[in-house]
């Protein structure tokens, strides 16, 4: 399959060697606004290299692209690959506006095209292994921290970071939300660079989560709190910890189990997942409806953290 990427900056550039090592993918051909770099990453790959997603589509003629460049420009240049009939995976967040979001679905809809949202850690192969048992979850709690880069500055910690927490709690909490309650600070952006937000469902299920990007250190993990068990995963190592109490005759005790599952590259197996999509003409795990609905509860999150200012300086509408 012809594939292409638009945007080559620092993920977007391992997009492009990913399809290189997928036997059912051919990159053909790579776009960025800073032309110097797409051919830089062009030539190592041995693809192609342009200034704009109009002279990739129209010399190459891809039938997929990935979308990695900033957010801000995720709705048009999505919206002109998909007028062209292009197959498109856009990484996370899918718009900077839900009814921007909407649009694209109904585009995807009207012409019968797979689009998928890089909402990459369903496919950390810790989530997937927990995402094949069944779950009750009474309390999740989700920590996702860093030390701070100045390479994300278009967008905060909410966007960029704890929209992925929004994703997995919602894959593991069937349940529409009751209520929302968030706050946060902005330390060396004008954007927030930590948030702290608290989910509540109608089910009675509670999730929280905290994301900054101002810690000393990398640490991201997951707790699913249920009745009989506590589960804990570790997103960078990609491991999973099961803490159970059993009863016998001599009393309770507490057993740990750690799971054994083979474990691959994320974003791999993401753009393996999304090329066997457009090839068998399914619907991905990830879709533009996922995507969506976790950029509707960002969306309410960051309302609350920067109030109407958020509202008026940067047009976002639920």
């Amino acid at each position: 399959m012809r594939v292409g990427v638009v945007g080559v900056g620092h993920l977007g550039q391992h997009h492009a060697r990913v399809y290189t090592e997928l036997l059912d993918a051919r990159l053909v051909g790579v776009a960025d606004s800073d032309i110097d770099r797409a051919k830089t990453i062009g030539d190592h790959l041995g693809a192609a290299a342009y200034s704009s997603i109009e002279e990739l589509i129209n010399c190459q003629r891809p039938e997929a692209l990935s979308i990695v460049v900033p957010t801000s420009q995720h709705f048009e240049i999505a919206k002109k690959a998909m007028q062209a009939g292009i197959h498109v995976l856009i990484e996370k967040p899918v718009t900077t506006r839900p009814d921007e979001a909407e649009e694209l679905l109904k585009l995807a809809d009207k012409k019968g095209l797979v689009l998928q949202v890089g909402h990459i850690e369903r496919f950390n192969s810790a989530i997937r292994y927990i995402s094949q048992t069944h779950h009750e979850p009474i309390y999740l709690e989700s920590k996702r921290m860093g030390p701070f880069s100045p390479r994300i500055n278009d967008v905060g910690v909410v966007l960029d970071l704890m929209i992925h927490d929004i994703d997995i709690i919602l894959s593991l909490v069937n349940s529409p939300i009751a209520k929302i309650s968030a706050a946060g600070a902005c330390v060396y952006t004008e954007h927030e660079d930590i948030a702290d937000a608290q989910i509540k469902f109608e089910n009675g299920v509670i999730a929280h989560i905290l994301v900054s990007r101002v810690a000393e250190k990398n640490f991201r993990q997951l707790d699913i709190m249920e009745r009989q068990r506590h589960i804990t995963v570790n997103y960078e190592t990609q491991s999973v910890q099961v803490s159970r109490c059993v009863t016998s005759n001599d009393g309770r005790a507490e057993i740990l189990e750690t799971p054994i599952f083979p474990k691959s590259e994320p974003l791999k197996l993401e753009l393996a997942h999304f090329v066997s999509c457009v090839k068998d003409k399914r619907q991905p795990l990830v879709g533009i409806k996922d995507g969506k609905r976790a950029l509707e509860i960002a969306v309410e999150v960051l309302r609350q953290i920067h109030g109407n200012n958020y509202n008026n300086n940067l047009n976002i509408a639920i």
